[in-house]
């Protein structure tokens, strides 16, 4: 009887700490209001398209429930002296600005390079696959 009250005790100790460092929606308190333009060639003779994402006033969409979890290090830059591979992805680019679950955003993207692909597809579900 001693060992299993221990363990239960051990077990609500453990549960205790859940929840502090969670991320996404379960942690999502600030409104998120992003808008998305994507220029499918990256400066030419097509129009980019710009759409806005508003989340927390209207019903869940799915790239709201995109914008709940994706953390907010999807849109910082590729650090400086990052060794990319030097692969073209397309000639497309996208900027996402305004607010993530309150924090704010501004953030460039192309597919010119293996790191900036993969930072494009981190959020795919916003940009499209290019």
């Amino acid at each position: 009887m001693a060992r299993l009250l221990a363990m239960l005790a051990s077990a609500v100790v453990a549960l205790a700490g859940c929840g502090e460092g969670e991320t996404g929606a379960a942690r999502d308190t600030g409104r998120s209001e992003v808008r998305i333009t994507v220029d499918p060639d990256g400066g030419g003779p097509d129009e980019a398209s710009t759409r806005t994402v508003e989340c927390g006033t209207t019903g869940r969409l799915r790239e709201c429930e995109f914008l709940a979890g994706v953390p907010l290090d999807a849109f910082d830059p590729v650090p400086p002296g990052t060794a990319c591979t030097q692969v073209f992805g397309g000639p497309q680019t996208a900027r996402v600005t305004g607010s993530l679950r309150g924090e704010r955003v501004d953030a460039a993207f192309a597919r010119s390079n293996g790191c900036e692909i993969s930072r494009w597809e981190r959020i795919a579900a916003l940009l499209g696959r290019g």
